[in-house]
C-alpha cells in the first residue's frame, strides 16, 4: 500500500520550477508547459511544487521572504522581477505576465517551517518577487492560507501589493497587526490615468487601490502607500506628485514613501523596448537618464525634495527609513530587488 501511495504521488505531484526550467530549455515553452491551465485572462497557470516556502536572505532589513506565485498578470512594464524570468528559461517580456507559476504546496511547506523548533518568529516579507494578490489568488487562496499560518505562529509580516483583493483579508491582517505585527504597503506610484493605463495595464485603478487602503485602515490594519516606482516623464511633474500625495492623504494612509524607478538586466531591455514601440519620442530621454541602472543623484535629489515638501503640506507621515544592506553584502536576487524597489529610502 505504501508503495502504491508513493507511486500515485509521483504521478500526480506538480513539477518543481527547476524541472520546468530544464524542460523549457530542452523542449521550448509550449511543450514544457503542456499541463498549464488557461483561464479567462488568457494567461497560463502552471502548478509547481516548492522545496521551501520561506526564502532565507542576508544583509537586508528582513531575513525571510515568501512568494506564493512567480510571474504576474499585473504586467507592469517597469517591474524589477521581469529579469528573473530568465532563471526559468522564460523571457522578461510577455512571458512574465502570461506564464504564472503557482506553488500549490506552499501552505504545507510553510506549516513545517513555522513548526520547526529553530523558527524564531522573525519578520517575513510577503510579495517581494510578484504580487501576492494578483487575480489568481482568488482561486488558489495561497496568500490567505499563508497569512493564517503566519498569524497562528505569531510571526510578524510586511506585505507589498497592488491588489485591492487584500481587503478580503482585512480582519485577519488587523488581528496580525494587534498581535505579532503586520504592515501592508499598497503600491500606488501615481493617480495619473494616462501613466497608469500605459505602464500598469493589468492592475486595478489607482483610486481603487487607495479605496482599499481606506478599507484596511477602517478595519484596523496598519496600511500605507508606496509611491514606487516613480517613472520619470510619466508621473514626476510637481502637479502629478501633488495629486498623488493629496489622494493618498485623503484616503487615510498611515504613511507614505517613494522611490524612483531603477532598470537592470532584462527589465531595462523590456522597458526601453516598450518605450521605443509606444512612446518613441521619449526613448532618447530615457537612454540619457538611465546610462546605468539608476538616475543621476542630482535628479533623484530634486524629486526627493518635491516629495518631502508635499508630504509635509498634506500631513503625510513618511515611512521610517530602513537600515540599508552593507555594501557588498550578499542577498538573493528576489530580496535585493525587493529592497531597492520597496524600501522607503525617502
Amino acid at each position: 500500500m505504501a508503495e502504491q501511495n508513493a507511486m500515485f504521488e509521483l504521478v500526480t505531484r506538480a513539477p518543481t520550477t527547476r524541472t520546468l526550467a530544464l524542460r523549457i530549455r530542452e523542449e521550448g515553452t509550449s511543450a514544457a508547459l503542456d499541463q498549464a491551465q488557461r483561464r479567462a485572462d488568457a494567461a497560463r497557470y502552471q502548478e509547481v511544487t516548492c522545496r521551501s516556502a520561506l526564502n532565507r536572505v542576508t544583509g537586508m532589513p528582513f531575513n525571510w521572504t515568501l512568494n506564493p506565485y512567480r510571474g504576474c498578470t499585473h504586467a507592469c512594464h517597469y517591474c524589477f522581477a521581469r529579469r528573473y524570468q530568465t532563471q526559468f528559461e522564460l523571457g522578461p517580456g510577455d512571458e512574465f505576465s502570461s506564464v504564472i507559476f503557482v506553488k500549490t504546496n506552499l501552505a504545507e511547506m510553510l506549516r513545517r517551517e513555522l513548526d520547526h523548533p529553530s523558527w524564531r518568529r522573525e519578520q517575513v516579507a510577503v510579495g517581494t518577487a510578484t504580487d501576492p494578490y494578483q487575480p489568481i489568488e482568488g482561486h488558489y487562496k495561497l496568500t490567505q492560507k499563508a497569512l493564517e499560518l503566519l498569524h497562528a505562529s505569531r510571526t510578524p509580516i510586511g506585505l507589498v501589493t497592488k491588489g485591492p483583493m487584500v481587503v478580503r483579508d482585512a480582519a485577519l491582517l488587523a488581528e496580525m497587526h494587534r498581535g505579532a505585527g503586520a504592515t501592508v504597503y499598497m503600491s500606488v506610484p501615481t493617480v495619473d490615468e494616462h501613466a497608469w493605463s500605459a505602464l500598469e495595464p493589468g492592475t486595478a485603478s489607482p483610486l481603487q487601490r487607495l479605496r482599499a487602503v481606506r478599507q484596511l485602515r477602517d478595519a484596523g490594519v496598519h496600511a500605507g502607500v508606496l509611491m514606487a516606482p516613480l517613472v520619470p516623464g510619466f508621473m514626476t511633474s510637481p502637479a502629478q506628485l501633488e495629486a498623488t500625495i493629496k489622494a493618498i492623504a485623503d484616503h487615510g494612509a498611515a504613511f507614505a514613501g517613494a522611490n524612483l524607478m531603477y532598470l537592470k538586466g532584462g527589465t531595462k531591455d523590456h522597458f526601453l523596448g516598450f518605450i521605443a514601440r509606444e512612446f518613441p519620442d521619449m526613448l532618447e530621454g530615457f537612454e540619457k537618464l538611465y546610462p546605468g541602472a539608476y538616475v543621476p543623484g542630482g535628479y533623484a535629489s530634486s524629486i526627493r525634495g518635491v516629495v518631502d515638501t508635499l508630504q509635509k503640506r498634506h500631513g503625510l507621515s513618511p515611512r521610517a527609513r530602513e537600515k540599508a544592506a552593507p555594501p557588498g553584502s550578499e542577498a538573493s536576487n528576489d530580496t535585493k530587488a525587493a529592497l531597492e524597489q520597496a524600501a522607503f529610502v525617502w
